[in-house]
Parts: structure tokens; C-alpha cells; sequence
């Protein structure tokens, strides 16, 4: 065992293994930390946005094992060792295992240097977090060992950056193939575009995803390691990885496109009323959501029949229709890359707007400048453009907030009784899918 570790210990050192190692570790924190918020809501978005960056890492892991192939080509003594007792699968052995452990280590501690910042008790660690980097991992080892068979199969100092440029055709290019059960399998960035906090990539898929990765591996393995009259053989295992892959990967769309961890989509909610609740995986910005939902439903509540409940809407992304809850505000919670609740000011003004209704997909009754008005009223404060003010609003017509304005100020001139009244049956028409567009106009004279 001392003579393996020892043994292991000198080809890290002679190999290219610790250099590859090094340029995934600093390629990887790099593209981790110029884009910190597409990651920092927690462990699953941690894990799908590493999968993402293996359209550099991959092709680097590829290129660095081609490189390390053709050592024994450049330096001329392959015949040298053909001579000595000792099998060339012996001889390479060490080699692989130092590569495959420079590089798997190096994806793992990228991935534990982003975790840094959710090391605290109530960040959500989902078990399936462990599935995701170990295939991320295992994917990186396999283009490793995949470039090392290359590299000595074609010892030419083009093949090293031309599998790079081949590495990233093939994780783009693979993650868009159809059916979707297929780039499932071939790519090893495919599920991590996000949609939402709580996607994830189904276990079986990651199952499938490491035999094809795995297949990979021992083909790049017998390149290296066969005699040359046993190199046509090296496809077998490449093949058979495939053909497992995909024998045993989910058909169903609903597992292979953005699935939910249901674990991490639970609601967790505060003790005392009234209530706010947010999935487990945004649970960090509890506390800080609190007192603004709070807020929020306490100037709704000056309306009769209002939600008394602020939860985290956890409907599937672009479905459009969902299960709506009566009693309860649905608020979509971000986290910005700090790691705290995103658009904090945008908070209350979002659950007063909404005039604690949820509104159905198939429901085309929107008046924006009626409700703004309304909203604004029970605000208090003049109707302003949502542009700066609500998350992902870029642009609106200006004449939308000045109708807003004119007939929040013809709510102005009536008896708060009166104004509140109007705003109750534009609640009513917004629950009901009716028009709402004269609801606050003045009355004809």
C-alpha cells in the first residue's frame, strides 16, 4: 500500500496531472466568482452552475491528458520501455490514477470553495447536490483519460489543442440534441441552464450520464495502455458505456427538462402570525423577507377578505398555471449574489400590487394602470414606474404610470371610505377575470 501511495505521489509530481489540476482550479474559481448570483442561492445552484462550466473545464481536462499522452512520443523512449519486465498497463497505471485524482480533486475543490458560502446551518444541503458533482467530477477524469489515449494514439503537438476546440463542440453541441433523453446523456452541461432555486438533475440521469463518462474513460485507458493490434478494441467500451446510458436514462420530459427537488421546494415558514413562509433552499433570507411581507399584508388587510399569509411562489417556471392557495400572497423570492434577499424595495410594493390576488394563467384581464393606482392609494404615495422598482422590469410606456397617476389622484379626492370601496371591487374583478379598466374612472356628469 506504501509503495502504491508512494508511486502515486512521484508521477503527480512528473505528469502534467498537478499543472491540469491547477488550470481547473483557477479556470473554475474564476468563472464561479465573475458571476456570483447565478449560484450564491444555495448547494443545487452551486452544483448545476459548476455542470455549466465544464464547456471550459471539459475541453481542458480533454487537452491536458492529450498533452500528457504523447510524453513518452517526445521524449523518445517508448522503445526503452518496451525493453524492461514490467507490463505497459503497469507502467501507465500510476499515470492514470494521478491524473484522474489531480483532476476529479480539482473539480470537487472548486465546488467546496463556492460552498464556503453556505456553510451554515440554515442553508439547505440536498442530498442530490452529492450526485451532480460527482458526475461533474467523473466527467472530468474521463475527458482526462480520454485525451491521455488520444494524445499517444496521435502524438502531434496540434492534437492537444485541437481536442480542446472538439471537447467544447461536443459539450454545447451535445446539451442541444434531441430528444432530450439524449443530450441527457452526452453532455456533461446539459440540465444546468437554472430556472429556479430548487432545480436539480434527477439521479437516474446522473446515473446514466457517468456510464457514457465512464465508457469515455476506458477507451482513452486501452488507447494508452494496448498494443497497437488491439487499438480498433478501444471503441468497445465507449460503446457499451453508451448503450447502458441509454437503456437506463428517464424518456419522460418532466425528469430530464429542469426537474424539482421536492426537498428543496418544501416550505419552511415562520411561528408566529402572520405567517411568511419560503422554500428550505432560500430559507437564509427568511428573516430579512419577514418584516417586509408583513408589512405588505398589513396595509392589504385595510381591504376586506384579504390574504393573511405571504408564501414563497414555488409554481414550476413558465408553466403559467399552478396551484394557487386562497388565503395566501404569492411572492417570488431571489437571492441576491451576496446571499441575501434580492430587491428588498421591491417587497411590499409587489405584495400590495398584486391586491392579494393570484392571479391564473389563462386569466387576460389586466388593467396595469387600475391597479397600480389602487395599489398606490393603499401605499400611500404617488404611482411610480415599475422600471428601478420591480425585479426584471426594464422598460414601460410612460403613459401607462401618467393614467395611474390621474386616477390615483381621482381616489384621492374621494372619502377614504368611498376610495377603498372602488379598490375592493377592482380586487374582486382581478379574482373574477373581469375587466377592471373603469372601475376607477369618474362618473360621467
Amino acid at each position: 500500500m506504501r509503495t502504491a501511495v508512494s508511486i502515486l505521489g512521484i508521477e503527480l509530481r512528473r505528469s502534467a496531472a498537478l499543472g491540469a489540476a491547477l488550470l481547473v482550479l483557477v479556470v473554475g474559481v474564476v468563472a464561479l466568482y465573475v458571476a456570483p448570483g447565478r449560484w450564491s442561492s444555495g448547494w443545487l445552484s452551486l452544483a448545476l452552475s459548476m455542470r455549466e462550466y465544464t464547456i471550459f473545464l471539459w475541453p481542458i481536462a480533454l487537452a491536458a491528458g492529450a498533452w500528457q499522452g504523447r510524453r513518452e512520443h517526445q521524449s523518445r523512449v517508448g522503445e526503452l520501455f518496451s525493453a524492461t519486465p514490467r507490463s505497459r498497463a503497469r507502467r501507465m497505471l500510476p499515470l492514470l490514477g494521478a491524473t484522474a485524482l489531480a483532476i476529479g480533486s480539482a473539480y470537487v475543490l472548486v465546488t467546496a470553495v463556492g460552498g464556503t458560502t453556505f456553510v451554515a446551518p440554515f442553508h439547505y444541503l440536498p442530498p442530490g447536490f452529492f450526485g451532480i458533482t460527482a458526475a461533474g467530477a467523473l466527467s472530468l477524469a474521463g475527458a482526462a483519460w480520454l485525451g491521455l489515449g488520444l494524445g499517444r494514439l496521435l502524438p502531434a503537438a496540434v492534437t492537444a489543442p485541437v481536442l480542446a476546440v472538439l471537447g467544447v463542440l461536443l459539450v454545447v453541441f451535445g446539451a442541444f440534441v434531441r430528444p432530450f433523453w439524449l443530450a441527457a446523456v452526452l453532455s456533461p452541461m446539459y440540465g444546468s441552464l437554472q430556472f429556479y432555486a430548487y432545480q436539480t438533475i434527477d439521479g437516474r440521469v446522473s446515473v446514466a450520464f457517468s456510464m457514457w463518462m465512464a465508457g469515455l474513460a476506458l477507451t482513452g485507458a486501452v488507447l494508452l495502455i494496448a498494443e497497437r493490434r488491439w487499438l480498433v478494441a478501444a471503441v468497445l467500451p465507449a460503446l457499451v458505456g453508451l448503450g447502458l446510458a441509454v437503456v437506463i436514462v428517464p424518456r419522460a420530459e418532466a425528469v430530464t427538462e429542469a426537474p424539482i427537488d421536492p426537498s428543496a421546494a418544501a416550505l419552511v415558514c415562520t411561528d408566529d402570525a402572520p405567517k411568511v413562509c419560503v422554500s428550505r433552499v432560500t430559507r437564509g433570507v427568511l428573516e430579512e423577507l419577514t418584516p417586509l411581507a408583513r408589512e405588505g399584508l398589513a396595509i392589504l388587510s385595510r381591504l376586506p377578505g384579504t390574504p393573511a399569509e405571504v408564501h414563497e411562489d414555488i409554481r414550476q417556471y413558465g408553466s403559467g398555471e399552478g396551484p394557487s392557495e386562497t388565503g395566501v400572497v404569492l411572492l417570488a423570492v431571489t437571492v441576491d449574489k451576496r446571499g441575501h434577499l434580492a430587491h428588498p424595495a421591491s417587497v411590499v410594493p409587489r405584495i400590495v400590487g398584486s391586491l392579494g390576488v393570484t392571479r391564473r394563467g389563462s386569466c387576460d384581464n389586466r388593467n396595469s394602470a387600475v391597479e397600480r393606482a389602487a395599489a398606490y392609494y393603499l401605499l400611500g404615495r404617488p404611482p411610480v414606474s415599475d422600471v428601478g422598482v420591480m425585479p426584471g422590469v426594464t422598460g414601460e410606456g410612460p403613459e401607462l404610470n401618467r393614467l395611474a397617476v390621474r386616477l390615483w389622484q381621482g381616489l384621492r379626492q374621494l372619502p377614504e371610505k368611498e376610495a377603498l370601496a372602488r379598490i375592493a371591487e377592482v380586487r374582486q374583478a382581478v379574482a373574477e377575470c373581469e375587466d377592471s379598466s373603469e372601475l376607477l374612472r369618474p362618473p360621467a356628469r
